[in-house]
């Protein structure tokens, strides 16, 4: 099935930067840049071809304080930065080394990117993919979303003055579906879970021509946001390549895009083309990529999710098949961890390092430690984790494990004798 532009197509050719054709995954298949996202050959995921010409570090280092430094890598308007948009990106890059010391390795660095606009990391794509929607002439952006973009999307909209529309799962947290209904958009609940609201999704956007859903119609271009990742943290490495590193797996398409953005930059002569392993985290109430890995499979059986993680909960991940392809090739590992270790996770980044990250972070660290234990992470090489949401927006994972040491009356002796001093 492909998703087209209907009447709402401009006649003028869009301005998407370097990005010169769309190319089927499975067999190369090539076709025109379109609001399209699977191959009418071939029937598989349609992705970004590019003619990059010459990159410098100097031109990137010269850009603005945000992904838009990276534009003559993005499928995005040659002026792109001119037009209001939340300008994500530039978040931090942290050695943790109290984290480190626990874990029981060398070198650990957090990319932290709760710093984001509405603090994860959906920010990059939906920037991406209004900019690329803005040019094939659509006016409403919409998505099915677990949280992060709904409320990116929702975000969005509202700086660039247009409607958006917003599917979520009626269970999501509380916090996510508040901090996406501020922004006065049409946010709809659905009885359903994720992979319930994404088949609807898909059916509105062949339905309604003016609606760019982010993750479906545009989604070939959407998802190229994620390399910003994998740019920002070899630019913070000061242009290398990590040895190890760790990301948390929904749909797949961040772990895909991380391991193109290393092989741009490589290809480019950005960096040198270091070998670099990838590895994947899943929470184990959804992990349909980490049992595939773990049995050997090249295919991923869907599952139903059952989880707290529930920006990463996707139960039939459309990026599966290729993440394993990723894995493989780089000697990474997937593997998942119970909502108990997630939980553990959230605590043991918080404690050390001082970030409070959502459950997805949780699975993150959780993960990287079982891979410490089982001796898939080397703990001689660097390894770095990405830390893709705020903590803020799962309070209820952890609301009934942490609270106050003691409530004391207000005098001194109190306090003294509640810690003991």
């Amino acid at each position: 099935m492909t998703a087209t532009l209907g009447t709402t197509s401009t006649t003028k050719t869009p301005d998407l930067g370097p990005a010169v054709e769309l190319v089927s995954k499975e067999e190369g298949h090539r076709q025109p840049l379109a609001p399209e996202f699977v191959s009418a050959e071939d029937f598989s995921p349609l992705e970004v071809a590019y003619d990059f010409g010459r990159v410098r570090r100097e031109d990137i280092e010269a850009g603005p304080k945000n992904i838009w430094r990276y534009k003559k890598l993005l499928p995005v308007p040659s002026n792109v930065e001119e037009i209001p948009n939340t300008e994500p990106g530039a978040t931090r890059l942290i050695q943790a080394d109290r984290l480190a010391k626990a874990l029981g390795v060398k070198k650990v660095w957090v990319k932290d990117d709760t710093g984001n606009p509405t603090h994860s990391f959906k920010d990059r794509v939906v920037a991406v993919a209004l900019a690329a929607a803005r040019e094939f002439g659509f006016d409403v952006l919409a998505c099915p979303s677990t949280g992060n973009l709904a409320n990116a999307v929702a975000a969005a909209a509202a700086r660039a003055g247009w409607r958006s529309v917003v599917l979520i799962p009626k269970t999501l947290e509380r916090a996510k579906i508040l901090t996406t209904a501020v922004y006065d958009g049409d946010l709809i609940a659905v009885d359903g879970n994720y992979d319930d609201v994404n088949r609807l999704a898909t059916q509105l956007a062949a339905e309604q021509e003016s609606w760019a859903f982010v993750n479906v119609n545009v989604r070939p271009y959407y998802s190229e946001g994620s390399k910003t990742l994998a740019f920002e943290v070899a630019e913070q490495l000061g242009w290398r390549l990590p040895s190890q590193i760790v990301v948390p797996i929904a749909s797949g398409s961040q772990l895909t895009k991380v391991d193109k953005g290393f092989r741009e930059f490589g290809q480019l002569g950005l960096v040198d083309e270091t070998p670099y392993k990838v590895f994947g985290a899943q929470a184990t109430g959804c992990s349909p990529v980490s049992a595939a890995f773990r049995a050997g499979h090249d295919v991923v059986q869907p599952v139903k999710p059952d989880t707290i993680a529930r920006s990463l909960a996707i139960g039939n991940p459309a990026d599966g098949p290729y993440v394993l392809d990723v894995v493989n090739r780089t000697g990474g590992a997937i593997e998942d961890v119970s909502d108990e270790e997630v939980v553990e996770g959230i605590r043991l980044l918080a404690r050390t390092e001082g970030i409070f990250t959502e459950t997805a972070g949780g699975v993150t660290v959780a993960t990287a430690k079982k891979l410490i234990k089982t001796g898939k992470l080397d703990p001689d090489e660097e390894i770095v984790l990405l830390i893709t949401g705020d903590g803020l927006k799962t309070l209820d994972a952890v609301e009934d494990k942490i609270g106050p040491k003691a409530t004391v009356s207000a005098s001194a002796d109190a306090v003294r004798e509640a810690l003991g001093i």
